[in-house]
C-alpha cells in the first residue's frame, strides 16, 4: 500500500496542526511539501515538521506533479483562489473550512473540479470523526426519545487576531466559529430549515462579532445557535428529546458525550476513540475516496458544502455583513 504524498499550502498555525496529523500517519501519508509566500517560512516549517520540500510560492507547489493531495491552510478569503490554482494544475485538494467565503465561490470551485475530474473536499473535521457517529447512533436508538430542540455555542475571544476583524480576509465569528454550530445542527437536525431569526453585533470594521441564530425546521424542531469572538470561552452542544438529553463538550472535536434521562440522571457516557489530534480522519477519508475514484468524501459531499455556505450567506445578508471582494 503506497504512501500518499501530501502537501500543505500555507504555513500558519492550522498548517502545523495538519502537519502533526500527517507525521502521525506515516504508514499511509508522506510529509511531502509545504508552500508559503516566504521561502524562509516554508523552509522553517519543513524542517520542524519533516517535510521533504519547501516552496516559496503557491504556484510552485500547485505545479508539482508528485503532490497527491494538497491541504489548503490559508485564511478564508484566500481559499477559493488557492484551491482553484491547485485544481487547475490537477492536484487533489482538501480545503480547510470554511470551504470558501461564499456559496458562489463554492459552486464555481466544485464545478471546476468536476470539469477537471479532480478530487476536492472540505476539511470540516467534525464531519469525519468517529464521535459524530456515536451521537447519530444514540439518536437512532432512541436514547433521548424524539429529539425536539438543539442548542450549540462556540465562543472564544479572538478579536485580537488581525484576520478575525478584517473584512478583506472574510473575518468575523460566523465563518471561523459559528460554522461549527451550523454543522452541529446540520448533522443531527438536517437542513430543512423553515424559518430563520438571527441577530449579529458587529465590530467597527463591519464583521460580525457575536451572532444569535434561531432555526425552526419543517418538522417543528428548533435550534438556538450562538457564537462570539469577543466572549467566552464556551464550546458545547445539547440535544433535547422527549426522554432526556445528550450533551457534547467541544463542538469542533467532541471531547465528551453524556446522555441523561428525563429525570436528569446520567445514564451513558460513551468512550470517544483516541486520536492523534483529530485532523487525521479527514485525511484518511480523502485517501479512501481518492483510491475509490470518488470526486468527493461521503462524510462531507459537495452538496452539503454548498448548503452550509448558502446558510452563512443568508445569515450575513440578514446582518448586512459584506466582504469587500463581494462588492465587485
Amino acid at each position: 500500500m503506497r504512501q500518499i504524498k501530501m502537501a500543505i499550502l500555507g504555513a500558519g498555525n492550522i498548517a502545523g496542526q495538519m502537519a502533526a496529523a500527517i507525521n502521525g500517519l506515516q504508514d499511509r501519508v508522506c510529509a511531502y511539501a509545504v508552500a508559503s509566500r516566504s521561502l524562509d517560512k516554508a523552509q522553517a516549517f519543513a524542517q520542524e515538521w519533516h517535510f521533504q520540500k519547501a516552496y516559496g510560492s503557491y504556484e510552485e507547489l500547485a505545479a508539482d506533479p508528485e503532490a497527491d493531495l494538497v491541504y489548503i491552510a490559508t485564511p478564508h478569503a484566500m481559499h477559493y483562489d488557492n484551491a482553484r490554482l491547485c485544481v487547475e494544475h490537477g492536484r487533489a485538494v482538501l480545503v480547510e473550512k470554511a470551504f470558501t467565503a461564499n456559496a458562489a465561490q463554492a459552486r464555481a470551485l466544485i464545478e471546476l473540479a468536476r470539469e477537471k475530474k479532480v478530487f476536492l473536499t472540505e476539511a470540516i473535521w467534525t464531519r469525519y470523526m468517529p464521535a459524530r457517529q456515536i451521537v447519530e447512533k444514540l439518536l437512532a436508538e432512541g436514547a433521548i426519545g424524539e429529539p425536539l430542540s438543539l442548542e450549540a455555542e462556540f465562543s472564544v475571544p479572538l478579536s485580537h487576531k488581525q484576520r478575525m476583524y478584517d473584512p478583506a480576509l472574510a473575518g468575523g465569528a460566523l465563518l471561523d466559529l459559528g460554522m461549527y454550530c451550523l454543522t452541529f445542527a446540520s448533522m443531527y437536525f438536517g437542513d430543512a430549515v423553515a424559518e430563520v431569526i438571527s441577530h449579529a453585533e458587529k465590530l467597527d470594521t463591519g464583521v460580525d462579532a457575536t451572532d444569535d441564530i434561531y432555526y425552526t425546521y419543517e418538522n417543528g424542531r428548533k435550534a438556538h445557535l450562538r457564537t462570539s469572538m469577543v466572549t467566552g470561552p464556551v464550546n458545547r452542544g445539547e440535544i433535547r428529546g422527549t426522554k432526556g438529553r445528550i450533551e457534547v463538550d467541544t463542538l469542533n472535536n467532541f471531547s465528551a458525550i453524556r446522555v441523561y434521562d428525563g429525570a436528569g440522571n446520567l445514564v451513558q457516557e460513551p468512550e470517544i476513540p483516541a486520536q492523534i489530534n483529530g485532523y487525521e480522519y479527514e485525511v484518511l477519508a480523502s485517501i479512501r475516496a481518492m483510491e475509490a475514484g470518488e470526486p468527493e468524501c461521503e462524510e462531507m459531499p459537495h452538496a452539503e458544502t454548498v448548503e452550509i455556505m448558502e446558510q452563512m450567506d443568508r445569515l450575513r445578508r440578514q446582518w448586512g455583513v459584506v466582504y469587500p471582494f463581494e462588492e465587485k
